[in-house]
């Protein structure tokens, strides 16, 4: 796909679907792109269908954030296609993802990409540490993702964070599985780790985890670091994980003390009839939007 391509006309599914005031994509502080990608998935498949159902459960959200007391949608969300993306080797794949990515963000908007499986998340992330070089990653997921290849190829789900790490620092959260040669190579690679089993034992974790990001910080938000009780549309639905007050908290305080400048949800795999967990893929992020957003010129307040 070439870019810009026809982007004003924007998807037939829209991020929370139709608003008094729909906006192009110039006249639009954010902007969602779909990544329908299900190449690497090792266990349950069906994370392409991930961003259609999130989309089509925005369509059903209140605007009004009761919590913050704001509705934000009045700064512009605008919703681009889904990507098509080349078949084949994984490389051509990330590389597309990344230049589309970097075309959106070098034109300072606020990218939010649905997944799609997570090897789609170190294309984003290299895009937008091109524009923020001191970036920090904050990584929410049950597993760590820091094989160095699997089943092939290094840029499977298994990898994405190993390849993070290449352009950005990285802190991971929740984490409860991980293979034995990644936990004697994790020590040596710099990442600061929140295990799920410990980290609730210190009442500020929260606090610890926003200490350890720099000032510009991407979002990566695995569904499968939620607790399989709220979320089990997903491939590997690990036991333990956050709570929604809890990933709702450090949503809140990372938006507040630091600039989230992208973010991504992935590995969402929808259960036919079960709607919830794509709602609650869509309530989420349109939380992280409010807490990112609530205090900017253009929000509707009380």
């Amino acid at each position: 796909m070439e870019f810009p391509f026809h982007y004003d006309h924007g998807s037939p599914l829209a991020f929370g679907g139709t608003v008094p005031h729909p906006r192009s994509f110039d006249d639009s502080r954010i902007v969602v792109l779909p990544i329908p990608v299900d190449r690497t998935t090792s266990y349950v498949s069906g994370t392409r269908n991930g961003p259609h159902e999130i989309l089509q459960a925005s369509s059903h959200m209140e605007l009004w954030d009761e919590e913050v007391q704001a509705d934000i949608h009045g700064i512009g969300i605008f919703t681009l296609p889904e990507m098509e993306l080349p078949f084949g080797e994984m490389q051509p794949l990330v590389d597309e993802i990344e230049r589309v990515a970097y075309e959106v963000i070098a034109r300072d908007k606020f990218l939010v990409s649905l997944g799609g499986e997570h090897s789609i998340t170190p294309p984003l992330v290299s895009a937008a540490a091109r524009r923020h070089p001191q970036l920090s990653v904050l990584q929410i997921d049950a597993h760590a993702d820091m094989r160095d290849s699997y089943m092939g190829t290094m840029h499977n789900h298994a990898c994405a964070m190993r390849r993070c790490i290449e352009y950005a620092s990285v802190t991971q959260v929740g984490i409860r599985s991980l293979s034995t040669e990644e936990a004697e190579v994790l020590p040596k690679l710099g990442s600061k780790v929140f295990y799920d089993h410990a980290m609730r034992r210190d009442p500020q974790w929260i606090d610890r985890v926003v200490e350890t990001l720099g000032n510009e910080v991407y979002i990566t938000i695995d569904v499968d670091g939620m607790d399989p009780a709220i979320m089990p549309a997903t491939g590997t639905p690990e036991p333990g994980g956050l709570s929604w007050p809890e990933i709702t908290a450090l949503l809140r305080a990372t938006a507040e003390r630091r600039h989230v400048v992208a973010a991504d949800v992935v590995e969402l795999s929808p259960i036919p009839g079960m709607i919830a967990p794509s709602f609650l893929c869509a309530k989420l992020i349109y939380k992280l939007l409010t807490y990112c957003f609530a205090s900017h010129e253009g929000v509707r307040r009380m």
